[in-house]
C-alpha cells in the first residue's frame, strides 16, 4: 500500500508540473532547445540565454532532483555512463542531433497542429531514449544530468563534462547548421520553381 501511495504523488506532481509547463510561454527544461534557437538569433540574445537561461535551468534541476531525493529517498541515481568516453559522447551527440533536426522540421512543416507537433515529437524522444539507455541513459538534457551529477558529486568529472554537455552542445549547432543549410536549398528550389510559373504564366497571357 505504501507503493501505491507513492504512485498517486508521483501521478500528482507529474500532472501538476506538465500542466504548468504548458502555461509558461516560452519557458523551457532542456538547455539544447534553448541553444537551438538562440544559435540563428542576435548575439545579444545568445548571450542572455547562454549566460542566463541556462545557468537557471541547471539550477532548477539540482533542486529538484533534491525534492526527489527529500520526498523519495533511495529513488535512483540518474543516467549512469556504461561505454567509454569516446563512445558516450558519440551516442550523446547522435542522439541530440537527430531530436534537435527533428524538432526543426516540426516547427518548419507542422506549425498549425499542436497535438501532431508533440505526438511526433514525444514519439521520437521516446524511441531515440530507448536506443541510448543502456549505453548512456540516453539523456540529450545536459540540465537533467547535471542535477544528479550534482547530487552524486560527480558534475565536475570529465566522463560528465564531455559525454553530457560538449557532446550534446555540439551536435545541437551542429544540426542548427545541416538543416539550416539543407533549408536554404529548398527555399531557393522553391523560389526557383514559383518563379517559372509565373514565367510561363505571363508567356501565356502574352499570348
Amino acid at each position: 500500500m505504501a507503493g501505491g501511495r507513492r504512485l498517486l504523488a508521483a501521478d500528482f506532481a507529474m500532472s501538476f508540473m506538465w500542466v504548468w509547463s504548458s502555461a509558461t510561454n516560452g519557458g523551457a527544461y532542456n538547455p539544447l532547445s534553448l541553444l537551438s534557437s538562440a544559435y540563428t538569433c542576435d548575439f545579444p540574445n545568445f548571450l542572455f540565454t547562454l549566460g542566463a537561461r541556462v545557468p537557471a535551468q541547471v539550477v532548477g534541476a539540482i533542486y529538484g532532483v533534491r525534492l526527489i531525493l527529500s520526498t523519495f529517498p533511495g529513488i535512483g541515481r540518474g543516467p549512469v555512463l556504461n561505454v567509454g568516453i569516446a563512445k558516450g559522447a558519440l551516442t550523446e551527440g547522435q542522439l541530440t542531433f537527430c531530436i534537435v533536426f527533428i524538432s526543426l522540421g516540426l516547427a518548419r512543416k507542422v506549425k498549425d497542429s499542436f497535438f501532431m507537433k508533440t505526438w511526433i515529437s514525444s514519439l521520437s524522444k521516446l524511441s531515440l531514449h530507448t536506443l541510448g539507455a543502456d549505453l548512456t541513459g540516453g539523456c540529450m538534457n545536459p540540465a537533467s544530468v547535471m542535477g544528479w551529477a550534482f547530487a552524486n558529486g560527480e558534475h565536475i568529472t570529465k566522463e560528465h563534462l564531455v559525454v553530457y554537455w560538449l557532446a550534446p552542445v555540439q551536435a545541437t549547432f551542429a544540426a542548427v547548421w545541416v538543416f539550416g543549410i539543407l533549408a536554404r536549398g529548398k527555399n531557393n528550389e522553391e523560389k526557383s520553381v514559383a518563379s517559372k510559373k509565373d514565367a510561363t504564366t505571363k508567356l501565356k497571357s502574352a499570348d
